[in-house]
C-alpha cells in the first residue's frame, strides 16, 4: 500500500518504501526476498495510475503538473535514451522525481508493456538490493532503527511526508482549478 502510494501524484514519502522493505527484511530474514517483490507490486501500482493520468492529460496536459524546463529535459530524455531513460528514474532514491517522469511516459505514449516492464524489473533490483543489505546488516541496522534519535528523524520525515502531500494537492487542485476556469 505505501508503495502504490508513494508512486502516484498525491502522497510524498521520501524513503518511507525503501525503510518499510529495510526494517521488515532486518526483522524476518526468512522472508526477505518477499518484501522486495510487495514493494515491486505496489509501486507498479501507483505507477499505473500515474502513468494513466499522464496519458489522459496527453503532452498538452503535462505543462500543469510538471515545471516547464524539468518537462523538456524529460520529454528529450524519454524520446532519445529508450530503455535506459526508463531504467533509470526507476532506480534512483529520492529527491529524484519519480512522479513526473511518469507522467511524461504515460502522455508520451511510451508502449506501457515496455515501459512496466522495464520499470518492475529496475524496481524489483532496487529494492532486493536493499532487502539483501538487511539481511546482511541486519542486526546494526535494528540498531539503529530503534535508537531514539532514529525515531525523531522519523518523525521529522512523517512532518516532511505530510507537508510535501499537503504541497502537491494543492497544487494538483490549482492547477485543475485554473484549467477550468480557462476553459469556461
Amino acid at each position: 500500500m505505501i508503495a502504490a502510494l508513494d508512486a502516484t501524484m498525491l502522497v510524498f514519502l521520501p524513503f518511507g518504501v525503501d525503510a518499510v522493505v529495510i526494517y521488515l527484511a532486518a526483522r524476518n530474514e526468512d522472508l526477505f526476498w518477499l518484501y522486495p517483490l510487495l514493494a515491486t507490486a505496489g509501486s507498479l501500482t501507483g505507477a499505473a495510475t500515474t502513468y494513466w493520468i499522464g496519458k489522459k492529460i496527453g503532452d498538452v496536459g503535462l505543462e500543469r503538473y510538471v515545471p516547464e524546463r524539468r518537462l523538456n529535459r524529460l520529454k528529450c530524455r524519454v524520446r532519445d535514451s529508450g530503455a535506459i531513460a526508463l531504467a533509470v528514474p526507476a532506480l534512483m532514491p529520492p529527491p529524484f522525481p519519480l512522479t513526473p517522469f511518469i507522467l511524461t511516459c504515460g502522455a508520451l505514449n511510451v508502449n506501457p508493456w515496455r515501459f512496466f516492464s522495464i520499470f518492475a524489473a529496475m524496481r524489483l533490483v532496487r529494492f532486493g538490493v536493499e532487502a539483501g543489505l538487511a539481511v546482511v546488516y541486519g542486526r546494526g541496522i535494528l540498531r539503529i532503527l530503534e535508537s531514539d534519535r532514529f525515531q525523531m528523524v522519523i518523525a521529522a520525515f512523517i512532518a516532511i511526508a505530510i507537508l510535501g502531500t499537503m504541497a502537491s494537492a494543492v497544487l494538483l487542485w490549482r492547477s485543475t482549478h485554473e484549467s477550468r476556469v480557462q476553459a469556461a
